[in-house]
Protein backbone atom coordinates (compact mmCIF):
# COMPACT_ATOMS: atom_id res chain seq x y z
CA UNK A 1 0.00 0.00 0.00
CA UNK A 2 1.28 3.39 -0.93
CA UNK A 3 0.98 6.15 1.84
CA UNK A 4 1.47 9.73 0.41
CA UNK A 5 1.35 13.15 2.43
CA UNK A 6 1.29 16.45 0.99
CA UNK A 7 2.49 19.40 3.48
CA UNK A 8 2.76 23.40 3.24
CA UNK A 9 6.63 23.70 4.50
CA UNK A 10 8.35 22.56 1.38
CA UNK A 11 8.92 25.99 -0.33
CA UNK A 12 11.52 25.08 -2.49
CA UNK A 13 15.27 23.54 -3.94
CA UNK A 14 16.77 26.75 -3.07
CA UNK A 15 14.92 27.11 0.53
CA UNK A 16 16.54 24.04 1.11
CA UNK A 17 19.70 24.98 0.16
CA UNK A 18 19.60 27.79 2.03
CA UNK A 19 18.32 25.67 4.95
CA UNK A 20 22.20 23.60 4.78
CA UNK A 21 24.43 26.52 4.15
CA UNK A 22 22.85 27.93 7.66
CA UNK A 23 23.12 24.24 9.29
CA UNK A 24 26.42 23.49 8.27
CA UNK A 25 27.75 26.79 8.77
CA UNK A 26 29.33 27.55 5.61
CA UNK A 27 29.83 30.37 3.61
CA UNK A 28 26.76 31.10 0.89
CA UNK A 29 30.14 32.97 -1.46
CA UNK A 30 32.29 29.77 -0.94
CA UNK A 31 30.06 26.64 -1.08
CA UNK A 32 32.22 23.36 -0.97
CA UNK A 33 30.07 21.84 -3.78
CA UNK A 34 30.40 18.13 -3.04
CA UNK A 35 29.23 17.85 0.78
CA UNK A 36 26.35 20.83 0.05
CA UNK A 37 25.59 17.75 -3.07
CA UNK A 38 26.24 14.81 -0.81
CA UNK A 39 23.53 16.51 1.91
CA UNK A 40 21.02 18.02 -0.57
CA UNK A 41 20.80 14.24 -2.14
CA UNK A 42 20.05 12.54 1.15
CA UNK A 43 17.41 14.94 1.77
CA UNK A 44 15.93 13.71 -1.45
CA UNK A 45 16.79 10.73 -1.09
CA UNK A 46 14.89 10.51 1.92
CA UNK A 47 11.65 12.28 0.54
CA UNK A 48 11.79 9.50 -2.31
CA UNK A 49 11.63 7.16 0.53
CA UNK A 50 8.61 8.88 2.47
CA UNK A 51 7.12 8.80 -0.69
CA UNK A 52 6.42 12.94 -0.36
CA UNK A 53 4.64 14.95 -3.07
CA UNK A 54 7.70 16.88 -4.02
CA UNK A 55 8.03 19.53 -7.34
CA UNK A 56 9.95 18.56 -10.14
CA UNK A 57 12.61 21.44 -9.55
CA UNK A 58 13.92 19.52 -6.31
CA UNK A 59 15.18 16.90 -9.56
CA UNK A 60 16.17 19.69 -11.62
CA UNK A 61 18.49 21.19 -8.61
CA UNK A 62 20.09 18.03 -8.20
CA UNK A 63 21.18 17.73 -11.54
CA UNK A 64 22.15 21.08 -11.23
CA UNK A 65 24.32 20.44 -7.94
CA UNK A 66 25.99 17.96 -9.87
CA UNK A 67 26.95 19.38 -12.79
CA UNK A 68 28.62 21.80 -11.04
CA UNK A 69 30.35 19.41 -8.73
CA UNK A 70 31.26 17.43 -11.95
CA UNK A 71 33.05 20.84 -13.17
CA UNK A 72 34.52 21.91 -10.00
CA UNK A 73 36.55 18.32 -9.87
CA UNK A 74 38.00 18.64 -13.28
CA UNK A 75 41.10 18.98 -13.31
CA UNK A 76 43.31 21.51 -14.44
CA UNK A 77 45.71 21.83 -17.57
CA UNK A 78 48.96 22.42 -15.29
CA UNK A 79 50.97 22.80 -18.93
CA UNK A 80 49.39 25.65 -20.24
CA UNK A 81 51.55 28.83 -19.36
CA UNK A 82 49.35 30.92 -16.75
CA UNK A 83 49.10 33.82 -19.09
CA UNK A 84 47.79 31.95 -21.78
CA UNK A 85 44.78 30.93 -19.66
CA UNK A 86 41.50 32.17 -20.28
CA UNK A 87 39.16 33.69 -17.94
CA UNK A 88 37.42 31.07 -16.54
CA UNK A 89 33.88 32.16 -14.59
CA UNK A 90 33.09 30.22 -11.17
CA UNK A 91 31.17 27.68 -12.23
CA UNK A 92 28.97 28.34 -8.72
CA UNK A 93 28.56 32.11 -9.30
CA UNK A 94 25.16 31.45 -11.06
CA UNK A 95 24.02 29.45 -8.08
CA UNK A 96 25.22 31.57 -5.97
CA UNK A 97 23.32 34.44 -7.25
CA UNK A 98 20.33 32.58 -7.05
CA UNK A 99 20.65 31.80 -3.43
CA UNK A 100 21.14 35.59 -2.06
CA UNK A 101 18.55 36.94 -4.72
CA UNK A 102 16.16 34.38 -2.78
CA UNK A 103 17.26 35.01 0.48
CA UNK A 104 17.02 38.32 0.18
CA UNK A 105 13.33 38.03 -1.24
CA UNK A 106 12.60 35.64 1.83
CA UNK A 107 13.87 38.16 3.99
CA UNK A 108 11.77 40.73 2.90
CA UNK A 109 8.78 38.52 2.98
CA UNK A 110 9.24 37.64 6.73
CA UNK A 111 9.22 41.35 7.39
CA UNK A 112 6.00 41.58 6.00
CA UNK A 113 4.30 38.87 7.46
CA UNK A 114 6.10 40.21 11.48
CA UNK A 115 4.26 43.60 10.07
CA UNK A 116 1.25 41.89 9.47
CA UNK A 117 1.28 40.17 12.54
CA UNK A 118 2.28 43.01 14.64
CA UNK A 119 -1.01 45.00 12.58
CA UNK A 120 -3.43 42.07 13.30
CA UNK A 121 -2.70 42.96 17.11
CA UNK A 122 -4.37 46.22 16.85
CA UNK A 123 -7.52 46.29 17.71
CA UNK A 124 -9.79 49.66 17.56
CA UNK A 125 -12.40 48.32 20.56
CA UNK A 126 -11.86 49.40 23.94
CA UNK A 127 -10.29 47.43 26.31
CA UNK A 128 -12.07 44.19 27.50
CA UNK A 129 -11.93 43.48 31.64
CA UNK A 130 -9.21 40.12 31.02
CA UNK A 131 -8.60 39.91 34.91
CA UNK A 132 -9.98 36.33 35.55
CA UNK A 133 -7.00 35.45 32.72
CA UNK A 134 -4.69 36.75 36.02
CA UNK A 135 -4.33 33.26 37.33
CA UNK A 136 -3.80 30.93 34.09
CA UNK A 137 0.16 30.68 33.07
CA UNK A 138 0.36 31.52 29.98
CA UNK A 139 1.71 28.60 27.56
CA UNK A 140 5.18 29.21 26.06
CA UNK A 141 5.08 28.67 21.92
CA UNK A 142 8.26 27.28 21.19
CA UNK A 143 9.42 27.36 17.26
CA UNK A 144 12.10 26.74 14.81
CA UNK A 145 11.61 22.86 14.60
CA UNK A 146 10.61 22.56 10.29
CA UNK A 147 10.40 19.74 8.41
CA UNK A 148 14.07 19.72 7.67
CA UNK A 149 14.61 18.98 11.52
CA UNK A 150 12.02 16.00 11.15
CA UNK A 151 13.63 14.84 7.90
CA UNK A 152 17.28 14.96 9.95
CA UNK A 153 15.95 13.38 13.16
CA UNK A 154 14.25 10.57 10.88
CA UNK A 155 17.41 10.18 9.32
CA UNK A 156 19.43 9.66 12.34
CA UNK A 157 16.51 7.50 13.92
CA UNK A 158 16.98 5.35 10.57
CA UNK A 159 21.03 5.22 10.86
CA UNK A 160 20.38 3.67 14.62
CA UNK A 161 17.75 0.98 13.56
CA UNK A 162 20.13 -0.33 10.98
CA UNK A 163 22.91 -0.49 13.25
CA UNK A 164 20.51 -2.39 15.91
CA UNK A 165 18.44 -4.61 14.13
CA UNK A 166 19.76 -7.94 13.46
CA UNK A 167 21.05 -10.12 10.59
CA UNK A 168 17.17 -11.51 9.79
CA UNK A 169 13.90 -11.16 11.39
CA UNK A 170 10.49 -11.49 10.74
CA UNK A 171 7.75 -10.19 12.40
CA UNK A 172 4.12 -10.57 11.65
CA UNK A 173 2.50 -6.95 12.77
CA UNK A 174 -0.76 -5.66 11.88
CA UNK A 175 -1.57 -3.41 9.54
CA UNK A 176 -2.22 0.45 10.84
CA UNK A 177 -3.16 3.56 8.85
CA UNK A 178 -1.91 7.15 9.30
CA UNK A 179 -5.49 7.94 11.18
CA UNK A 180 -5.45 5.22 13.51
CA UNK A 181 -1.44 6.00 14.43
CA UNK A 182 -2.47 10.04 14.55
CA UNK A 183 -5.37 8.23 17.15
CA UNK A 184 -2.72 6.22 18.98
CA UNK A 185 0.07 9.18 19.25
CA UNK A 186 -2.00 11.47 20.19
CA UNK A 187 -3.77 9.66 22.86
CA UNK A 188 -0.28 8.48 23.93
CA UNK A 189 0.87 12.07 24.68
CA UNK A 190 -2.57 13.54 26.50
CA UNK A 191 -2.17 10.12 28.43
CA UNK A 192 1.26 11.09 29.85
CA UNK A 193 0.66 14.69 29.89
CA UNK A 194 4.15 15.60 29.17
CA UNK A 195 6.64 15.69 26.39
CA UNK A 196 7.98 12.54 24.88
CA UNK A 197 11.32 12.49 22.81
CA UNK A 198 10.64 11.82 19.24
CA UNK A 199 12.68 8.72 18.99
CA UNK A 200 10.50 7.07 21.74
CA UNK A 201 7.44 6.34 19.12
CA UNK A 202 9.87 4.24 16.87
CA UNK A 203 10.00 0.92 19.31
CA UNK A 204 10.15 -1.41 16.07
CA UNK A 205 12.80 -2.29 13.17
CA UNK A 206 9.19 -2.21 11.19
CA UNK A 207 9.97 -0.17 7.83
CA UNK A 208 6.45 0.37 6.84
CA UNK A 209 5.52 1.07 10.79
CA UNK A 210 8.44 3.75 10.97
CA UNK A 211 7.65 5.52 7.78
CA UNK A 212 3.47 5.52 9.16
CA UNK A 213 4.01 7.07 12.55
CA UNK A 214 6.53 9.18 10.66
CA UNK A 215 3.99 10.72 8.52
CA UNK A 216 1.27 10.41 11.17
CA UNK A 217 3.51 13.09 13.29
CA UNK A 218 3.64 15.27 10.49
CA UNK A 219 -0.12 15.63 9.72
CA UNK A 220 -0.45 16.18 13.15
CA UNK A 221 2.06 18.80 12.81
CA UNK A 222 -0.05 20.33 10.19
CA UNK A 223 -3.45 20.31 11.88
CA UNK A 224 -1.65 21.97 14.82
CA UNK A 225 -2.88 18.88 17.08
CA UNK A 226 1.03 18.54 18.71
CA UNK A 227 3.42 21.29 19.47
CA UNK A 228 7.30 19.75 18.68
CA UNK A 229 10.54 21.51 19.39
CA UNK A 230 13.85 21.17 20.11
CA UNK A 231 16.51 23.27 22.62
CA UNK A 232 19.25 23.49 20.36
CA UNK A 233 20.18 22.20 16.78
CA UNK A 234 21.07 18.69 16.65
CA UNK A 235 19.31 18.12 19.88
CA UNK A 236 16.67 15.37 21.00
CA UNK A 237 13.61 16.38 19.68
CA UNK A 238 9.96 16.90 21.71
CA UNK A 239 6.09 16.08 21.40
CA UNK A 240 3.40 17.18 23.57
CA UNK A 241 -0.10 17.02 22.98
CA UNK A 242 -1.87 21.08 22.67
CA UNK A 243 -4.35 21.41 25.34
CA UNK A 244 -7.30 22.61 23.29
CA UNK A 245 -9.39 19.62 21.93
CA UNK A 246 -8.87 19.65 18.08
CA UNK A 247 -11.11 16.77 15.73
CA UNK A 248 -8.27 15.08 13.67
CA UNK A 249 -9.39 14.47 9.86
CA UNK A 250 -8.02 12.21 7.64
CA UNK A 251 -5.74 13.72 4.84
Amino acid sequence: MSYQIKTEVFEGPLDLLLHLIKRMEIDIYDIPMAEITDQYLLYIHTMNELELDHASEYLVMSATLLSIKSKMLLPKNEEVQEEELPYEEDPRTELVEQLIEYKRFKEAAMLFQQKESARSEIFTKPPSDLSHFADEIPRVQISGVTIYDMIGAYNKLLRRKRIKQPLSAKVARPKITIQQRMDELINTLKKNGKRQSFSAFFHTSDKEFIIITFLAMLELMKCNAIEVWQSHNFEEIYLSAREEPLVLESS
